[in-house]
């Protein structure tokens, strides 16, 4: 069972969303998902009270530093793979769910650039490998991009990035309005009425893409019980 932090000590890099689409994709693929709500606006928790029950989706709320791999602990029998939402700010929990985590993803906007916040998790990332030969497996991912920038523009973004030996993911994640819906209406993107929500199905591929490029770097075997009932079926409680 996988645990995936997704960090960025800035706030408005798109976190939040980009930790929904990924536990509500696997989660569509019938993988049990724990998603552990550590930060202060608690916008993955709100998601799920306005949604009711999501198969095969938990979310704890109010995760501390202290809390943290105590939830993992009592979790891990029952989850395939752990999400951690943390603060968009620098604090004790940061070191500590990135000590504990499999892959840190660091979401960064494609068009502005503003990276200090995803620099800051880099720097821990590279001390904790400097000094106590600890390597992390992590990547940045770019969010809220402009479905109108040009590939050529995303292209130059990841080279910035790769000559400064940072790897990025293949998939970025486009500013969708489908992607803002899911938090307002609840449920997920497989939900929604497409008759409703602009662009759905090319929402639904970018967040497919996305979790499926995950599931490549850190592959989990498919429960037997999903395997013979399909995705969406079970509760992860």
């Amino acid at each position: 069972m996988p645990v995936i932090t997704f960090a960025n000590t800035k706030g408005g890099a798109g976190k939040t969303t980009a930790v929904l689409l990924l536990a509500t994709e696997l989660a569509n693929k019938g993988y049990r998902v724990t998603v552990l709500d550590a930060d202060p606006q608690h916008w993955i928790t709100r998601w799920h009270e306005v949604s009711g029950h999501v198969p095969n989706v938990q979310v704890i709320d109010f995760v501390t530093s202290a809390s943290l791999p105590q939830h993992i602990s009592e979790n891990k029998h029952n989850t395939d793979y752990f999400i951690v939402d943390l603060p968009g700010a620098r604090n004790p929990l940061l070191a500590t769910a990135i000590g504990l985590s499999d892959h840190v993803l660091i979401p960064i906007q494609g068009c502005a650039m503003d990276a200090r916040g995803g620099a800051q998790v880099l720097e821990l990332l590279q001390y904790l490998d400097e000094k106590a030969g600890i390597k992390i497996g992590h990547s940045v991912v770019l969010t809220r991009v402009n479905s109108m920038v040009t590939t050529r523009a995303l292209a130059l973004v990841k080279s910035l990035l790769s000559e400064r030996q940072v790897p990025v993911l293949d998939t970025a994640i486009i500013e969708r309005s489908a992607f803002r819906d899911i938090f307002d209406v609840g449920g997920t993107l497989h939900s929604l009425d497409p008759a409703r929500v602009s662009n759905l199905d090319r929402a639904k591929e970018n967040a497919l893409c996305f979790a499926e490029e995950i599931m490549r770097k850190l592959p989990v075997r498919l429960p037997a019980a999903a395997r013979m009932t399909g995705p969406f079926v079970r509760s992860a409680a």
